[in-house]
């Protein structure tokens, strides 16, 4: 069919526009002589309070707006913070910490009570936070968190304003980089007692970082300006910095190929090769400490309590397919769940079928669902709950592809972010798609996620009692090297009962404008603003 000349012209002209409108620079203007950063962060901030803050892209901000007793260098390893200085006692029980003189934004001191105040609030039973077993390593914490104990119990005290005390259940080695995690920064009790949960709006949230929250429109970014009262605001070089929630990944892309957008936290993993052609320099893909793997309800799905189902599950998904030919940014395909890199380990826990070729895997797969009850005429149906990004679909379309071909019928249910992950904690779903970043370099950071009594983040309520003991008596081992093989074996026994399902490994794939400065890769993948620059 032929297009009327009007509609011709109409048509042409509108490409003129779009084509005049695509090399437009949007950008909001930076005031003059000041340094302005444009962040692109994936999905909206539920939270920026620190003691019930989940998601990455809260962690983000709120290491920007926060700071605990130790902090992270541009390379992520840890350094002095608040504490300038700490020592233990010689059985690893008690740590003391040296503060300095410090300032919240509001010019009030941060004090050893600060700190005592903010682990007592996060396990708070009426916290309800989902890291306060981060915090149960201090002293009576466990008690304290399941309301058998007093806040008065907990092995945190203030010395003096300056000096505090941290008494805990087992020596940990890893407290320090425990430490810089957001679970363990402080908030203004002063403030926080004055105002409850209305702190964490803009014009009254008060923070101790390098930056304080100016502004938060929902749905369109959080604005952060940088503190006159950091200890450090005249080594700061960012003035300004806006977060854009950004769950089109290809679309932020575009905005940073046009300058409107300095960087993006992520980019999507099979577009590597063209971001190196049209953009190079700015796409940073790294090997981080972090496993993208699949959550069975074994709590509330009936088939999922099988171990027969979990396993055929797991093994009929084709890992080497989805690094190599879907991702292709040098994820690698993942048969343990402690990744490569991490600190105080000894690798060997591998899943029982990870020597198996991918058609023995199917065969096996198919026979375990017959067992169980499955077949042809009585198919397995199931549902998979994730976010809604375009990497994720990629991922759940094929391991959808490869279910079916076992003879399982499952459906892709798409949320958004923070809602996905909120079903996940509240056990609505059946098999959720996620990943787990280290919040520390340790095993413990992964294998502590399924212990029996972490509480919401062991999505899929795995529990198993040697599990469990080998991890207690993980803690209670003062050789490094002992730890590393008992942890090891738990991790064997989790995987032998296929607690989750690991898929691969994942990949940091930040796209930064090479106008940055200070952007440093590391397997953490934090990156404090402070340390960051924008050349113009």
């Amino acid at each position: 069919m032929r297009t009327p000349p009007i509609a011709v012209l109409a048509c042409a002209a509108a490409l003129v526009l779009a084509g005049c409108q695509s090399k437009t620079v949007q950008r909001p203007a930076c005031p003059a002589g000041q340094v302005c950063l444009e962040y692109a962060n994936e999905i909206e901030p539920l939270t920026l309070d620190p003691q019930t803050a989940n998601l990455n892209s809260e962690g983000r901000i709120l290491g920007d707006l926060m700071m605990g007793l130790v902090t992270e260098a541009p390379d992520a390893s840890p350094e002095p913070g608040m504490a300038t200085s700490w020592e233990t006692s010689p059985d690893g029980l008690t740590w003391t910490f040296h503060l300095r003189d410090a300032k919240w934004s509001d010019g009030a001191p941060v004090t050893a009570d600060d700190f005592v105040y903010s682990y007592r609030r996060i396990l708070d039973p009426k916290t309800a936070s989902i890291y306060a077993y981060l915090v149960t390593l201090l002293k009576n914490g466990r008690a304290v968190n399941e309301g058998k104990a007093p806040l008065s119990a907990l092995g945190a005290r203030a010395i003096d304003a300056s000096t505090l005390e941290l008494r805990l259940e087992h020596p940990a080695p890893y407290l320090p980089q425990l430490l810089m995690h957001q679970s363990f920064y402080p908030v203004p009790k002063h403030v926080v007692e004055r105002l409850g949960e209305t702190w964490v709006r803009p014009g009254n949230y008060v923070s101790n970082g390098a930056y304080r929250l100016t502004e938060w429109q929902l749905g369109d970014h959080v604005q952060v300006t940088k503190n006159p009262q950091f200890f450090d605001a005249a080594h700061v070089c960012v003035d300004r910095i806006n977060y854009y929630p950004t769950g089109d990944v290809v679309s932020a892309e575009r905005r940073v190929q046009r300058g409107e957008l300095d960087l993006n936290t992520t980019f999507q993993s099979n577009r590597l090769g063209r971001l190196n052609r049209v953009m190079p320099g700015y796409a940073r893909p790294a090997l981080n400490l972090a496993t993208y793997y699949l959550s069975f309800n074994t709590r509330d799905v009936k088939p999922l309590k099988d171990i027969r189902i979990r396993r055929a599950l797991a093994e009929s998904i084709d890992r080497d397919f989805i690094t190599a030919k879907l991702q292709r940014a040098g994820q690698v395909p993942a048969y343990s769940f402690v990744p490569p890199g991490v600190a105080n380990y000894v690798y060997g826990a591998q899943v029982r079928w990870a020597r198996l070729s991918f058609p023995a895997r199917q065969a096996e797969a198919r026979g375990l669902l017959a067992q169980a009850g499955y077949g042809p005429t009585h198919p397995l149906k199931l549902e998979i709950k994730a976010a809604n990004t375009t990497e994720t679909l990629l991922l759940m379309e094929a391991t959808q592809a490869d279910w079916r071909a076992i003879g399982v019928e499952a459906t892709i249910v798409q949320n958004e972010g923070q809602i996905a992950f909120a079903a996940y904690r509240d056990r609505d779903f059946q098999v959720g798609a996620m990943s787990w970043f280290a919040d520390f370099n340790d095993p413990v950071t992964f294998l502590g996620l399924l212990k029996s009594d972490t509480g919401a983040q062991n999505y899929g309520d795995y529990k198993n009692p040697a599990y469990d003991a080998l991890l207690g008596q993980a803690d209670q081992e003062p050789d490094a090297g002992r730890r590393a093989l008992i942890l090891s074996r738990a991790e064997q026994i989790m995987l032998d009962d296929e607690g989750m399902s690991p898929v691969d490994f994942v990949v940091s794939r930040s796209l930064v404008n090479p106008k940055v400065a200070g952007w440093v890769d590391n397997p953490l993948n934090f990156h404090r603003a402070r340390w960051l620059c924008v050349r113009r």
